[in-house]
């Protein structure tokens, strides 16, 4: 496709996967930048991602207060609505493509951006594949989000650094509120990360500040439970309290999770949906120690604390969505927005694009040489990484004590 080619027509923005703090600055990035560009005739929010598409339910975005868009950037969660839909391969099955490209037709949309995560940009990717196959000229891009910092190619993910601050601060919290008591305590926190222990890692810059957890564990090596046994007991016998950061994903050599409710049921992209481990962990410490013992699962609490969201990550979550938008302008499709950094003379992010071939489904995990040779914490070098990703502080916008987030009116098209 040639580059620099003007191409008129309406953009759709769809949000896919579990929300995050700034998944909506990304959107909001998406949206203001397309509404300002002079080829783009129309601007469509999809309601509740794919699935909205292909049910012909598209939000005006030309038609919401800018003030109530502008307040996206401080508001959690998915505000255009999102699904865990997993679609065909369009050579195997291409009813679905059938239907989006009949509704893309329908409204004359030559810009398709999907803000999402690792099935969300194989999906981007099967679009722009049927799309190209078909001749219809509509440019593909896919706009990072997942707090699970997996995705391939970027340094990281927006929304990964708004949740690690939160996991951070929770850590210093619970670890003055787990030593006050004159008689000691274990304790141990379950954040989420299937596969990928980005989160959990994140624990230790709480560490850091003298706060933090004794003790983490990541799904990157295998878990043993005699091993975490002794860990606990060494360091509660030391200095009276324990405190544990665990990822929901832990698993032991065969491969099999240690959290109790893995057989709980599955996602709309068939990934085992976990749970309880924390829980659990801290029924079999009790029964092996005799102490007071508690556990705590941060579930969904870790990634829509817009109210302790990185300013760094709102301010690259919504550049993510610009790029986006002035790169499928300039001719790019098939690509995903990602981050290159620079940490040695201070922080620099730069934008650059990857191929959604090689992010599509391929997992970013921690690096093994960040992990201590006792599997039972992290290195000086993921502080390093990570310390930069959680600067700086919001200003959201309050209203009788509380936040005001962005309420929009969702007119939709017909």
């Amino acid at each position: 496709m040639a580059k620099n080619k003007p191409l008129v027509g309406a953009a759709v923005i769809g949000q896919s996967g579990g929300p995050s703090a700034v998944i909506n600055a990304s959107a909001y990035g998406v949206i203001k930048t397309a509404l300002e560009s002079e080829c783009i005739t129309k601007v469509y929010g999809a309601h509740h991602g794919i699935v909205g598409i292909l049910n012909d339910q598209l939000m005006i975005m030309d038609e919401e207060d800018p003030k109530e868009l502008e307040r996206l950037l401080h508001t959690p969660s998915s505000a255009l609505g999102s699904c865990r839909y997993k679609i065909a391969d369009p050579e195997a099955d291409d009813t679905d493509y059938k239907r989006i490209l009949e509704i893309f037709q329908k409204y004359n949309i030559r810009y398709f951006f999907y803000n999402g995560g690792n099935d969300s940009m194989d999906t981007c990717n099967k679009v722009n594949r049927y799309m190209q196959k078909v001749g219809y000229e509509c440019r593909v891009i896919g706009v990072p989000k997942t707090i699970d910092n997996d995705l391939f190619g970027t340094d990281h993910c927006p929304g990964f650094a708004s949740a690690a601050k939160y996991i951070a601060t929770s850590f210093m919290e619970v670890s003055r509120d787990s030593k006050v008591y004159d008689k000691g305590m274990i304790t141990i926190v379950e954040c989420m990360g299937r596969h990928a222990g980005w989160l959990t890692a994140a624990a230790v810059l709480a560490s850091e500040k003298g706060d933090g957890p004794d003790l983490i564990y990541l799904p990157e090596v295998d878990f043993s439970m005699e091993d975490f046994l002794d860990d606990v007991i060494r360091v509660y016998n030391g200095q009276g309290s324990c405190l544990v950061a665990v990822s929901e994903g832990i698993h032991y050599a065969d491969g099999t999770f240690v959290s109790e409710a893995q057989t709980s049921g599955t996602d709309g992209f068939g990934h085992a949906q976990l749970g309880g481990l924390a829980a659990r962990l801290a029924g079999i410490v009790k029964a092996a120690t005799g102490a007071k013992v508690r556990g705590i699962e941060l579930s969904l609490l870790q990634r829509c604390a817009a109210h302790c969201a990185s300013k760094t990550d709102v301010e690259e979550a919504f550049n993510s969505g610009k790029v986006a938008v002035e790169s499928a302008v300039a001719g790019e499709t098939g690509k995903m927005v990602g981050f290159r950094c620079e940490r040695k003379n201070g922080y620099v992010c730069h934008y650059e694009l990857f191929d959604l071939e090689k992010v599509a489904n391929y997992e970013k995990k921690v690096p093994l040489e960040w992990i201590t040779s006792d599997n039972a914490f992290v290195t000086p070098a993921f502080v390093d990484y990570c310390t930069p990703l959680i600067e700086g502080e919001t200003t959201p916008e309050f209203e009788d004590g509380l936040p005001r987030f962005a309420k929009l009116k969702k007119v939709f098209a017909k």
